[in-house]
């Protein structure tokens, strides 16, 4: 288990660009709000993306806290951690397998997390080292996975359900995002990438849709600008359906640990 940290939840999706890394800042900001302590891991290695959505400025490094460990940054009142907290970004970093699934274990173990009861985990797109270094390395509560409707992200999600069912982490649901786009003109509503995609891989596998996302140009704006949607628009509803969603993850990460009994020791 990592030190700090009560239950761990990957947010992962089979390819880039269906906004996995939008998903998953929203999500950790939303159990936040629910009344949680909170952690965001970046572990898209090659693309970190959560210190610009966080509104982490450039060149902002994390504090030592001891020989090989350093404390998270705080931001938006969740604790996160990221490559782009510890590297120069404007660089690329030209690493094979090996390099990038140490750099990612090096987070994981040298991050002196607070207290944590949710850590969410943004995981690289795909099924490669970084996957696999996690499922062996750490036990994680369950996965969410995230698609748009169109049938090639689809494709893609099933793998990303497929892998984390091979290495027994369960597969909490699906985050259909750009679900549905709502002309800001017009209002009329087109599901530009397809519709019931996310309901069909559900129902495929025996998991659930946790909530469905439009197509719209303020969450991309609010998640660039450093303040995320459920930030800038705490009552709106694209934050309540990732309160929902919040909700949804809670629950089912709690119901796994009932099977046995709960020992808590009060002070």
């Amino acid at each position: 288990m990592i030190e700090g940290v009560k239950h761990i939840v990957a947010v992962a999706s089979g390819k880039g660009g269906v906004g996995k890394s939008t998903v998953t800042v929203n999500l950790a900001l939303a159990m936040a709000a629910e009344g949680y302590r909170v952690g965001l891991l970046d572990a898209d290695i090659y693309g970190p993306s959560q210190a610009q959505m966080l509104g982490v400025g450039e060149g902002v490094r994390p504090q030592s806290a001891g020989e090989n460990r350093f404390k998270p940054l705080e931001a938006h009142g969740i604790q996160a951690m990221s490559m782009a907290f510890l590297v120069d970004i404007r660089e690329p970093m030209v690493w094979r397998g090996p390099m990038v699934a140490g750099a990612f274990q090096q987070m994981l173990t040298q991050t002196v997390w607070d207290d944590l009861d949710y850590l969410f985990i943004d995981m690289p797109p795909g099924t490669g080292d970084i996957q696999l270094t996690l499922a062996q390395k750490v036990p994680v509560d369950g996965a969410v996975i995230v698609t748009t409707p169109q049938d090639i992200a689809l494709l893609d999600a099933r793998k990303g359900i497929e892998m984390f069912r091979k290495v027994n982490v369960p597969v909490l649901g699906v985050v259909e995002n750009m679900s549905l786009h709502i002309c800001s003109n017009c209002g009329h509503s087109e599901p530009i990438f397809g519709e019931g995609g996310g309901e069909r891989i559900a129902q495929e596998y025996e998991t659930r849709v946790l909530g469905r996302l439009p197509l719209t140009l303020s969450i991309r704006e609010q998640v660039d600008s450093g303040r995320p949607t459920v930030v800038a628009e705490p009552e709106g509803e694209v934050t309540a359906t990732f309160r929902d969603m919040a909700r949804q993850v809670g629950e089912q990460v709690r119901g796994q640990g009932a099977e046995g009994p709960e020992i808590s020791f009060s002070e």
